[in-house]
């Protein structure tokens, strides 16, 4: 489907936090589908060179004013950018707050002045942090901490705009997204580049806690899918949806499974757990395979294509420092 066919006509896109990794995919996603594709990005935690060619980049703050322009002629805006490490979070609450509560407002309010006519909202599975019940289903949530609560403070001020200004939105809790451009310069890099790039350099992987934690891990291409529907399809309009692989796996599984196919005898090292992370994770993704999701990037795949990734990029880029 082109984008002069998608309801609502949608062909110029903006992307909040598009030199980060879901949103560095997704402008290259959107690229390829023929949309054209404004970023917004201040560089603070992604990377210029994760932005595709053909991205109008403008290096700004989403709370400076002076991004308030890069929303003229949108259609859609997709909010990805946040502060969303969990420990600089309850490090940092403060600044949790002014980027992922602030900021949200500051591009809500810039958009509904622009005239956009819908909003995609990334927020995550960390909603769920105090429901013990799994899978986790779309309406009972229970944040606990810093970044939970941010990112539900924001989530309600989407909603919010909706009622009161009649703005179109999407609200997506994202569960374990991994992948190839996954930020690994994180102060607790994600557990799947963690281990490819200990293992490459031929270090021992760390391990926080026991290993028996259990993440639900979806591709970002998957991801990246059904945020073109949510362009397209007007039944995820002012929905709120989980966007996982309704399945998980441990910690130590995953461990197993990078050494394996790195054909690698490092064993982990083992540290104390880190504060604030929940034991388990599943989604609940009725919701979206009602509208057509069905993630198609198994397991084991997902990680050869990150570890292929991780040598031809990330490696070679850390080598020339």
């Amino acid at each position: 489907m082109a984008p002069s066919d998608t309801p609502g006509g949608a062909r110029r896109v903006l992307v909040t936090g598009c030199a980060g990794f879901i949103g560095s995919n997704l402008c290259e996603m959107l690229l390829a589908e023929g949309y054209e594709v404004v970023g917004i990005d201040d560089l603070s935690a992604g990377l210029r060179e994760n932005v595709p060619a053909g991205v109008e980049l403008s290096e700004v703050d989403i709370r400076d004013p002076a991004a308030e322009s890069c929303y003229a002629g949108v259609d859609a805006v997709f909010h990805l950018a946040a502060k969303n490490c969990l420990s600089d979070c309850i490090e940092d609450p403060v600044a949790a707050a002014a980027i992922n509560v602030e900021g949200t407002v500051r591009v809500l309010e810039a958009s509904r002045r622009a005239g956009v006519s819908k909003v995609v909202y990334a927020d995550t599975s960390a909603a769920y942090e105090g429901v013990p019940e799994l899978p986790s289903r779309e309406d009972r949530t229970e944040p606990l901490g810093p970044y939970a609560i941010s990112k539900q403070a924001g989530a309600r001020f989407v909603q919010s705009h909706g009622r009161l200004h009649g703005l179109r939105h999407t609200i997506l809790r994202y569960f374990n997204v991994y992948g190839p451009g996954q930020d690994y310069r994180r102060s607790v890099a994600p557990v799947m580049s963690a281990f490819i790039l200990a293992i490459l350099a031929g270090r021992r992987p760390v391990i926080y806690g026991s290993g028996h934690k259990r993440r639900d891990f979806v591709y970002v291409e998957d991801v990246n899918r059904f945020h073109l529907t949510c362009l397209r399809d007007p039944r995820t309009d002012g929905r709120i949806v989980n966007v996982g692989s309704g399945d998980n796996y441990s910690v130590l599984e995953i461990y197993d499974e990078v050494v394996e196919l790195l054909k690698s005898d490092l064993r982990p090292v083992f540290r104390p757990d880190l504060p604030g992370e929940a034991s388990e994770t599943r989604a609940d993704v009725s919701v979206a395979r009602s509208m057509g999701f069905a993630p198609r990037i198994g397991l084991k795949e997902g990680l050869a294509r990150s570890i292929e990734h991780c040598r031809s990029v990330v490696t070679n880029k850390e080598s020339r420092r």
